[in-house]
């Protein structure tokens, strides 16, 4: 009986994903039961460590895509990819009532269930899978600083703050 339990226990810690190295980032997504679509057409590089599963993803730049909701994706987007998941994600933020938050894991609880799960921080976004089965053309984000003065940059998003005259308008009878 304890040999059972031994065998089984260590068949489910051991699940690894192998891969050739012909294969693209779509293929190693699919092989660890996500959806190729989490990452948008345009990858020009990627790495994956198959000991670890941290990977790197290179854009050409940084850009944007809508599902349903839109999601910004980072010239360069790092992680730890795993059966079903993705931990210590960087360079994906996604837009929720005009609010834009770092997703910082993914993960699908059962592959036939049909939803995914963003970890934004505070909650977990909860999607359909078929949003992710293709991906998406991404739009590329132009540069959103604008330079005013020496070194200073504001977000372009951002109000300007004028000085008022505190003067104008009293002593008025």
């Amino acid at each position: 009986m304890h040999r059972v339990l031994l065998l089984i226990s260590a068949v489910t810690i051991s699940i690894t994903v192998a891969f050739a190295e012909n294969d693209s980032i779509y293929d190693v997504l699919r092989a660890h039961a996500l959806p190729m679509g989490l990452l948008p057409k345009g990858v020009k590089e990627f790495n994956v460590d198959v000991e670890t599963g941290q990977f790197s993803v290179f854009l050409n730049q940084s850009c944007k895509a809508k599902y349903e909701s839109e999601l910004h994706y980072e010239a360069n987007i790092t992680g730890t990819i795993g059966y079903g998941s993705i931990g210590g994600l960087s360079g994906i933020s996604a837009q929720d009532l005009f609010l834009w938050f770092p997703v910082r894991g993914i993960r699908v609880d059962i592959p036939s269930s049909g939803v995914i799960y963003f970890d934004v921080g505070v909650v977990h976004k909860r999607y359909s899978m078929s949003l992710f089965e293709t991906p998406r053309d991404c739009v590329a984000v132009v540069n959103e600083e604008v330079e005013f003065s020496g070194d200073n940059k504001i977000q372009s998003s951002m109000l300007q703050l004028y000085e008022v005259d505190q003067s104008v308008g009293r002593n008025v009878v």
